[in-house]
């Protein structure tokens, strides 16, 4: 008798093991079909209805769907229930570069300077190369009237990225409003050979003749 139970035990487990990784694959069908059908949605403006299909096949535990949601919602001008789901993908994979900077678009949005700094600011803890992480703590300085902070992290791009333009620009602006008239002219000019005539470098150009 033990030696059946131990037999059908077995075949139970067999026939669990065997129907796993199909159970998975039909799961990955639906969920890939949704995300199709919530990108085609997307496409035509129908925010809601992308929403809705995603709510469909909602796992809270699925960092895609979590992340998909997030910006779905941003996208809808809904950000506070943005925030909630880009907070999920964040707990979910905490080191997720993506989710954080997803995470500031609705932040951004609502006003809320302090909430962007700290997850740029996390961003660069997890990659402290990261272009547009630096490029964004910069802005922020620089909106806040604190050239000198603000001018580290556009260098900071400009050893990477010795031609990127936006560092270029804002690194020449910084320098301007620190009185680095020379320095300022430097970068303005290469600004304008990354992209000539550009408005916001031939002004800085004019302030310093």
């Amino acid at each position: 008798m033990e030696f059946l139970r131990l037999k059908h035990l077995l075949l139970f487990i067999g026939i669990q093991v065997f129907m796993l990784p199909i159970a998975q694959g039909q799961n990955y069908k639906i969920l890939q079909e949704a995300f199709s059908t919530s990108y085609s949605q997307e496409a035509a403006g129908n925010y809601s209805g992308a929403i809705e299909t995603l709510k469909a096949v909602y796992d809270e535990d699925s960092y895609e769907l979590n992340l998909r949601l997030g910006w779905l919602h941003y996208s809808a001008g809904l950000f506070t229930e943005s925030l909630a789901y880009y907070g999920k993908s964040i707990k979910l994979m905490p080191y997720a570069v993506e989710a954080r900077m997803g995470y500031a678009l609705p932040a951004s949005a609502m006003g809320n300077t302090e909430m962007v700094k700290a997850q740029f600011s996390e961003i660069l803890k997890i990659d402290p190369q990261n272009s547009n992480a630096n490029y964004k703590m910069g802005t922020l300085y620089y909106g806040k009237g604190d050239y000198a902070t603000a001018e580290k992290y556009f260098e900071k791009i400009l050893n990477l990225w010795p031609f990127d333009f936006d560092a270029l620009l804002m690194s020449g602006w910084t320098k301007l409003k620190q009185g680095k008239f020379r320095e300022a002219e430097v970068l303005f000019n290469k600004a304008l050979l990354n992209r000539p005539n550009n408005s916001s470098a031939l002004e800085g150009l004019g302030l310093i003749k």
